[in-house]
């Protein structure tokens, strides 16, 4: 029985990633289609969760960094709820102060680029390529199951050279799934820049489009416990 369903699993994570990344590149309107400079962003989001990861693990802790990991861990057993609140405040304010430094070194870029030029809260956050929010949540959902699930089959994913395992999986979600949101699949990846972008005096800045910041908070919780879910029945 563990062979007939380590293979329907593994199959389908290949299938997924696999047709599509197809998806990603072919089909009109995806930010893999119309943006020729995804894949610098994918890998460039790839290395900084490997980055990310070190640097929390080697501090001690079990460098989740998003709270679509910490609550879908608690809420099935595999993670203490008594630290959930630090984990989350610890996510939250780290995204924060991450986008605050990034917003002083790129000020004087900032000051020359307008909203239609770049300078929009795409930038700092995530915006669907199509807005059609239940399949925007669809996606947020799917891509966020998809990473949790084989981060999960991981194990202790902080030694060694599992962080850049980690960030390879990012890598493969925003190719293959992440063209269609811009893959938040982190409530605090998202939600932390987003706020920074609209507090902080930026110049030129655009709409920070909080109408659309509900998707990439709850699409990626409810695909963090779908993936717990079946990890703990599999």
């Amino acid at each position: 029985m563990s062979g007939f369903l380590g293979e329907l699993l593994g199959t389908f994570v290949l299938i997924v990633l696999g047709v599509g990344v197809n998806c990603g590149v072919n089909l009109n309107e995806t930010y893999g289609k119309q943006n020729s400079d995804w894949l610098m962003i994918a890998f460039g989001w790839g290395m900084a969760v490997t980055m990310g990861v070190y640097v929390a693990g080697n501090i001690g802790s079990q460098g989740h960094l998003n709270p679509a990991v910490t609550i879908a861990e608690a809420v099935f057993g595999l993670f203490p709820w008594h630290q959930v609140s630090g984990y989350l405040l610890g996510q939250f304010l780290g995204a924060m102060l991450g986008a605050i430094v990034v917003t002083i070194h790129y000020y004087p870029h900032l000051k020359v680029t307008t909203p239609a030029e770049g300078n929009h809260v795409g930038i700092f956050a995530t915006a669907p390529a199509i807005d059609q929010p239940v399949f925007n949540l669809l996606s947020e959902t799917i891509a966020t199951f998809t990473f949790i699930y084989v981060l999960l089959n991981l194990g202790n994913f902080t030694v060694g050279l599992k962080p850049f395992i980690v960030g390879f999986l990012i890598f493969a979600i925003g190719m293959s799934l992440g063209t269609t949101t811009g893959y938040a699949i982190n409530p605090a990846r998202d939600w932390g820049p987003r706020l920074v972008y609209t507090l902080l005096p930026i110049p030129n800045k655009g709409n920070s489009q909080w109408s659309y910041a509900w998707i990439p908070l709850v699409g990626p919780i409810l695909g963090g416990l779908l993936a717990a879910a079946l990890f703990k029945i599999q």
